[in-house]
């Protein structure tokens, strides 16, 4: 292990024995594909009878995993087992539940490739995204580890004559972990990694759009030699068993990553104390956003309509941190559009397994027809498409990336996260007007600006109302350690994952403090009694 972090590399493909690995490991999945997978509680595994699919977007027909799906009874007991679990996971000594977290990370490592190729299949990420979000996980188990290991440490309290005092972080409890399916290996290891490795039990209730890769992750910490009981791995619909954990009175905190309305929703009923309940839950909420870039009139334009393009259209524009608004001034405008929709008309959505894909299908037919539907609101409410528009549902789910011109402030699909390849692109009278623009919004994750001027950067700086701001780069491509990821407003609780306070959200600091002598006086009488 070495001594300091190092975020994970990522994969060249254009190095043939790469390519060459990749493609044996898509093989290796498609030899897998629709198998059935239990519930896991305890250790124990479920079958239920009662299942859900898990499909491929961009092959509709092609099952990736068929899940059993949990009862209400079972989500009480999950959360019941995980309880009785903590009572001796939570004694276990943090540099223990460090390195089960390395192992998984050296476990992840020698099956990069076959876990991205997972991910192919069941979200569609072509291969660097699926490459990026592997390597993300692995850097939020290595991280999260060493972190975990700093916090056991001494802490530094100002000293008192003729006291000992001493600071610890202990557990919370129980955690639901509710993860999405964008970044469903990366986001869910992150937040089952950080609540296991500071003691607590998890209930572990994946995105029933993206199973499969969370059960692989789970094998992995058993085969880490997790106890039984410290995670444990339930599939269900939120409504019918997601409300069971997050309501359960021996539930300590949820932490969840979704859209705005599912976390407002969990934040609700978790603020009700229910009978039996002896704390206040905690919620660690990311909740996505309505992404802005924007373009100075002294920008360098080649490198920001690179910038928002990418941003805009790296996995299919399904990222809490995707530009989904380009904010461009007046006078740089007309230019701006021709190179972003030049750049647009490149990318082709396409099969996900093919090395050369650089987009791919939306999640699913929900999705499709939510995004489909976005568009044909632009275009009513005055916009202008400059680039794709089309969509194909036919095999998968392919919508082509879509860029809408002339979109006005406080339109439809410049206030409404979208969640899909569609970005909208504003006109701004000046430098002044872009700021208003981009901060009148209800989210606040990310955004960045391209100028060439240090007082417009500096601007930016104060008055850029986002957790993540980025400067003459794309919004999107958050490195752990490097930008502790996390944003204000309706955006979530401003939880910076991959950040050096994210696991204090999951403990709870005691102080105990001593008179000094009395504890020996008392030995010493012990002894002589």
């Amino acid at each position: 292990m070495p001594t300091e972090f190092r975020n994970e590399p990522l994969t060249d493909f254009t190095k043939e024995e790469n390519a060459a690995a990749m493609r044996s490991a898509i093989k290796t999945v498609q030899s897998e594909l629709g198998r059935e997978y239990p519930l896991v509680i305890g250790g124990e595994r479920i079958k239920t009878g009662s299942t859900l699919e898990s499909i491929n977007p961009a092959n509709r027909t092609q099952i990736v995993g068929r899940f059993h799906k949990a009862t209400k009874e079972l989500a009480n007991r999950a959360v019941e087992t995980a309880y009785e679990t903590f009572q001796t996971w939570r004694n276990v000594a943090p540099h223990e539940r460090a390195q089960l977290l390395f192992r998984v990370a050296e476990l992840m490592r020698e099956r990069k490739h076959e876990l991205s190729a997972w991910m192919i299949h069941e979200v569609a990420k072509p291969w660097p995204e699926a490459d990026g979000d592997t390597a993300e996980a692995i850097d939020f188990c290595e991280f999260y580890a060493r972190e975990m290991l700093r916090y056991a440490g001494d802490q530094p309290l100002v000293k008192l004559t003729g006291e000992e005092n001493h600071l610890e972080y202990i557990p919370l409890g129980v955690g639901a972990v509710i993860p999405p399916w964008n970044f469903p290996l990366a986001i869910m290891a992150g937040m089952t990694a950080a609540a296991i490795v500071t003691g607590n039990t998890v209930v572990l209730k994946p995105s029933s759009d993206a199973p499969t890769i969370a059960y692989k992750f789970f094998e992995l910490l058993e085969e880490a030699r997790m106890p039984a009981g410290v995670v444990n791995f339930m599939t269900g619909s939120g409504a019918e068993v997601g409300d069971i954990i997050v309501d359960h009175p021996k539930t300590r905190f949820i932490a969840f990553t979704g859209s705005k309305e599912v976390g407002l929703r969990i934040n609700e009923r978790a603020a009700k104390v229910q009978d039996g309940q002896l704390w206040i839950k905690r919620v660690v909420a990311e909740m996505g956003g309505k992404d802005a870039i924007i373009v100075a009139d002294d920008a360098d334009l080649e490198e920001a309509a690179t910038g928002v393009v990418q941003s805009a259209f790296g996995f299919q524009g399904q990222k809490c941190s995707a530009c989904s608004r380009a904010i461009i001034d007046a006078r740089v405008y007309d230019p701006m559009i021709e190179r972003i929709a030049e750049r647009t008309a490149r990318i082709k959505a396409a099969d996900p397994t093919d090395k050369l894909t650089t987009m791919s299908a939306v999640i699913n037919e929900k999705a499709f027809k939510s995004i489909n539907g976005y568009v044909e609101k632009g275009k009513a409410e005055g916009g202008r498409v400059v680039a794709g528009g089309g969509s194909d549902g036919e095999q998968g789910f392919f919508i082509e990336p879509t860029v809408i011109a002339d979109v006005k402030p406080g339109a439809t699909i410049e206030q409404e996260e979208i969640f899909g390849p569609v970005l909208s692109v504003i006109k701004a009278k000046d430098y002044d007007d872009a700021l208003r623009i981009a901060n009148d919004t209800q989210f606040g994750l990310t955004g960045a600006v391209y100028s060439t001027d240090e007082v417009k950067i500096e601007r930016a700086r104060r008055e850029f109302h986002v957790g993540n701001l980025y400067l003459n780069r794309k919004c999107t491509g958050a490195m752990v350690g490097v930008h502790p990821f996390g944003g204000f407003n309706m955006s979530g609780t401003d939880s910076k994952a991959g950040g050096r306070d994210y696991l204090l959200l999951f403990m709870q600091a005691k102080v105990s403090s001593a008179r000094v002598g009395a504890t020996r006086k008392r030995a010493e009488a012990g002894t002589a009694i």
